[in-house]
C-alpha cells in the first residue's frame, strides 16, 4: 500500500500516486498504484495489461481525509529464474513503464525496496 498524504490532489486523472519498486536484488519491478475508484485510469490500466502486467492485489479503503482509494499492484513475469526479469527484460520493461506514465505526466523513479519493506 502506498502511504498517501491526501486524496485531494492527483498526479494524473484517476491516479493519486505510483510507485515502481523491486524486492532486493532489484531486477524485477512491480507497479504499485493508488487510484480513485470513482474515476479509474482506464487507459493506463489497459496499457499496463497490454504490456503484460497483471493485477496481483486489489484493496479498496477510505483514506483518513475521507477520500476513497483503490490500491492496485501489478507484476509481470520474466524469463529468468523464478519468473524474474533478465537484464534486457528489465531495461525494456522499465522503459515501457517510463513511457506509459510519462504520457500522462507522471515521472517514475524506480527503486529497490529495503529488506524490511520487501518481506514484511
Amino acid at each position: 500500500m502506498l502511504f498517501l498524504k491526501s486524496t485531494s490532489v492527483t498526479k494524473a486523472p484517476g491516479i493519486y500516486d505510483v510507485d515502481v519498486a523491486a524486492k532486493p536484488p532489484g531486477k524485477t519491478y512491480g507497479v504499485f498504484m493508488a487510484t480513485d475508484p470513482d474515476n479509474p485510469p482506464q487507459a493506463v490500466l489497459a496499457a499496463l495489461t497490454e504490456l503484460g502486467f497483471h493485477n496481483t492485489y486489489r484493496q479498496a479503503y477510505t483514506h483518513k481525509d475521507k477520500g476513497k482509494v483503490l490500491d492496485l499492484h501489478f507484476q509481470k513475469n520474466g524469463t529468468d529464474l523464478f519468473n524474474g526479469w533478465k537484464a534486457e527484460e528489465c531495461e525494456a520493461n522499465l522503459k515501457a513503464i517510463h513511457d506509459l506514465f510519462g504520457n500522462v505526466g507522471i515521472t517514475i523513479t524506480p527503486r529497490v525496496m529495503s529488506l524490511a519493506e520487501a518481506y514484511s
